[in-house]
Order: C-alpha cells, then sequence, then structure tokens
C-alpha cells in the first residue's frame, strides 16, 4: 500500500492548503503589527508566528493525527450532540455568517475603493460581490479541482508579487524602523501571540483540514500513518510559506512608519509600498494581490461548508448547499464591512477557547486513556469563560456593557492570571486537563468509557 506521494503532489497540496489560509486578514495584520511594534519588531513577530502559524498547524495536523474523518467526530468526543453543534457553529462563522462575506468585502475595500472612492455608495460594492461570488461559486461547485486550481494556479501568482513587493523592500527599505508603540514596549512578544489570532486561521484549520485530507487519500494515502506523514509535509510547506510572507510583511509594516506614518489599519501599508516602489502600476498590483487571497479563502470556505452540512442533510446535494452558501454570502457582505466585524468577534472569542482547548486534547488524548470526561470537564472549563469572553466583546462592539457582567469581569480581570490578554481559559482548561487526565490513568482503560 502506497505511504508516501510524490514531491510535487506535497507542493501541490501545501500550496492549497496555503491559498486557503491566506486571506486579506494574513495580509492586514503583519503589517499593521510592524507599525506598531517599531524596534520591537522581533520578538512581536516571534509571538505572531506562535499563533498566526503555529496554531494553524496544529490545527490540521490534528485532524489526521486523531484518526478522526471529521472534525465532528473528534469534538463528538465530548458528546455526539456536542459534536455537531460545535462543528457547525464553526463552519457557519468561517462560513457564510462572517469569514466568508468579509473576503469580499475586504477585497472589495482594499482592491477597488482606491479607484472609486469612498463614498461611492452601495451599487460599487454589491457589483463587485455579485462578480466576485459568481466566480467563487463557478470554483466551489466542483471540488475535485480545488488542488488544480488554486494550489496551482492561484497561491503561485500570490506568492511571487508578495516576493517581489518584500524584495524591494528589504534591498530598499522604506524608511528607518521607529520606536515602538506604548502597547509593544513592555511585553512585545505578549501582543504579537494575542494578535496572531486575529487572522482566524486556527478555527479554519479545523475546517481545511478535511480538504487536505480527501486530498492526500485522492492521491492514494489510505492508512492513518500515511496521511499524518502526507498531511504533517504539506502543513509544513503551507506555514513555511506564511512564515516567510509574515516576517517580510512585518518588516514593510516596520519600514513604513518614517515616511507614511502610522494607519488606522495594516491595509494602507501595502498599498502605500506598492506605489512607492512601482507607482500606479503597484496600486494595480496589490489590488490583484488582495482579490486574489480572499478569492481562494472564499473557495475554500463555500465548499468545506457545502461538503459538512451535504454530509448532515444528505438528502440537500454538495450543489445545492454550495449555492446556497453562496447567496447568503453574497447578501451578508452587502451590509459592509464594518458590521461583518462588529459581530464576528464576540463570536471568535467565544469558539477561539474551545477550539484551542479540542487541539490539546487531541494531542494528549492517549495520555488519559481518551477518557470522555477528561474531555467533558476540560472543555466545560473553556466553554464558562468562552461565554464571558464572548459577552465581554459583544458588549464593547455594541457600545454597552451588561451591568451584571461587570463584576465577574472584575473579578476575574484581579484574579485570573492572562484574563486581561484575552487568554484567562488557558490556565483553568490545562489545570482541568491534567487533573482529571491524572485521575483517568489512575483508574485506567475502560472500553465502555471511552470516547473513541
Amino acid at each position: 500500500m502506497q505511504e508516501k506521494m510524490s514531491f510535487s503532489n506535497y507542493i501541490a497540496v501545501g500550496s492549497m492548503l496555503f491559498a486557503l489560509f491566506f486571506g486579506a486578514g494574513n495580509l492586514i495584520f503583519p503589517a499593521q503589527l510592524g507599525q506598531l511594534s517599531g524596534d520591537q519588531l522581533w520578538p512581536a513577530v516571534i509571538g505572531f508566528l506562535i499563533t498566526g502559524v503555529g496554531l494553524p498547524f496544529l490545527g490540521v495536523i490534528a485532524i489526521g493525527y486523531s484518526g478522526s474523518n471529521h472534525l465532528q467526530e473528534l469534538a463528538g468526543r465530548v458528546h455526539p450532540l456536542y459534536g455537531v453543534l460545535f462543528t457547525s457553529i464553526l463552519y457557519l462563522t468561517i462560513g457564510p455568517f462572517f469569514a466568508a462575506p468579509r473576503t469580499g468585502t475586504v477585497a472589495y475595500e482594499i482592491g477597488i475603493t482606491p479607484y472609486v472612492g469612498t463614498d461611492a455608495g452601495s451599487l460599487p460594492l454589491f457589483l463587485f460581490t455579485l462578480a466576485f461570488f459568481t466566480l467563487t461559486l463557478w470554483l466551489s461547485l466542483n471540488p475535485a479541482k480545488i488542488v488544480d486550481r488554486v494550489g496551482k494556479v492561484l497561491a503561485p501568482g500570490i506568492v511571487i508579487i508578495l516576493v517581489i513587493l518584500i524584495a524591494m523592500a528589504i534591498f530598499s527599505p522604506l524608511g528607518t524602523i521607529q520606536p515602538a508603540t506604548e502597547s509593544y514596549v513592555e511585553g512585545a512578544f505578549t501582543k504579537g501571540f494575542t494578535e496572531g489570532y486575529n487572522t482566524m486561521d486556527a478555527i479554519a484549520a479545523l475546517v481545511f483540514a478535511i480538504i487536505v485530507i480527501n486530498a492526500v487519500k485522492g492521491m492514494g494515502m489510505k492508512t492513518r500513518k500515511a496521511i499524518t506523514g502526507a498531511t504533517f509535509k504539506a502543513g509544513l510547506i503551507a506555514i513555511s510559506l506564511l512564515a516567510v510572507l509574515y516576517v517580510g510583511i512585518a518588516y514593510i509594516g516596520a519600514t513604513s512608519v518614517q515616511p507614511f506614518g502610522i494607519f488606522e489599519t495594516g491595509g494602507p501599508v501595502l498599498s502605500s509600498a506598492a506605489t512607492h516602489y512601482f507607482g500606479s502600476f503597484g496600486t494595480i498590483l496589490m489590488s490583484v494581490v488582495i482579490i486574489l487571497a480572499c478569492l481562494t479563502t472564499a473557495i475554500g470556505l463555500i465548499s468545506a461548508n457545502g461538503e459538512y452540512f451535504h454530509s448532515l442533510f444528505p438528502k440537500v446535494s454538495y450543489k445545492a448547499f454550495v449555492w446556497i452558501f453562496t447567496l447568503f454570502t453574497f447578501t451578508i457582505a452587502n451590509f459592509g464591512l464594518a458590521n461583518i466585524i462588529t459581530f464576528s468577534i464576540p463570536m471568535l472569542m467565544f469558539l477561539y477557547p474551545l477550539a484551542i482547548s479540542l487541539l490539546l486534547l487531541t494531542f494528549t488524548s492517549k495520555l488519559f486513556h481518551h477518557a470522555r470526561f477528561v474531555y467533558v470537564a476540560a472543555t466545560a472549563m473553556a466553554l464558562v469563560i468562552g461565554i464571558i469572553d464572548g459577552l465581554k466583546a459583544l458588549a464593547g462592539s455594541l457600545g454597552t456593557e451588561f451591568g451584571w457582567l461587570v463584576p465577574i469581569d472584575e473579578f476575574l480581570t484581579a484574579n485570573l492570571p492572562l484574563y486581561a490578554d484575552g487568554l484567562g481559559w488557558l490556565i483553568p482548561v490545562v489545570v482541568t486537563l491534567v487533573i482529571t487526565g491524572i485521575i483517568a490513568r489512575i483508574i485506567g482503560p475502560d472500553p465502555e468509557k471511552q470516547s473513541n
């Protein structure tokens, strides 16, 4: 039985995974990090790479390593109903509710707005998203060709364009690196670590993993060992590309402060740098990069949602779901980027603790004999704090506060380490996992209580 793929197939699948990950947010956030971190660039970038690259890589590997055929099966180790609910919410969050519409609006605001202006009204957005999601629909209707269309065509184009821009910035810097802003003067590593969450790739990895696994299975990988090995190697290619581009984009951001000042977001950083080096051609170049990056991400999100919900409701075809989700995504996109971001942040604050906790449980599962009560206890801890973080973010997004939440928030801020940094769930989850894991080791394996 075949245990290895050809080198070209590893490159193809790795490039596909890179393209699925690499959306507009992946261009914006490292550029902004570079601007704000200044002379603290390198510790900030290292922190960013851990969460912006490391966690997505672990997410992809976790699905293959677990032996599960799907995220739902993996999350079902907590409880079958939890597996369905968690997976459905996650898919919809990074699919038609938030992330997929954002691909169209970000592509429009960065790639098209420079030509039509900010006061052009809603018609240009409508026309652009109509074309954008029509193309997304066409490319998503035949997922068997995703590797060819995305991995072999679009991803190399994105890499080449960005490498040229980064090379120009290295050989002819925009300016000298300035002092770090206040938030990065102390604890630049920690700040960069938490900023890496903004890419949303740690959550998306749990969705994209199934596309990668299906791709490597289609290339002859059948055993768990072969699938895990191929996924690891393809994932390594993808994260290496991501890491190189993140470092280069962050460097452009750090050197752009002197000539351009600090921008509100990272979008104008790359646009300004492209214009600086290549003139009006540079603006067109960046528009192409943004649109391609967003398009590849949209294809992956719509395809993954179509496949998952078809598996839940097999009487509805994959193509029908793709049509439904694309139309819904197109509709949400026309509410505008600001509204999408406002209502996505609370959901992400709720989902991140659950998703990362599931990764921790997956990689340590053998140590506690896959005992279900360990999964339940650790997940319950993440769920409680995730709900609090989500409600706190929702109140902030709405410009209000929930009175009953204030004393809880103040208590946790004062007593729970890392809570103020958005990582308050980490220590309670790890402590719970360790304690219940020790109990499970003492009790020993019990097939009737195994989650898998």
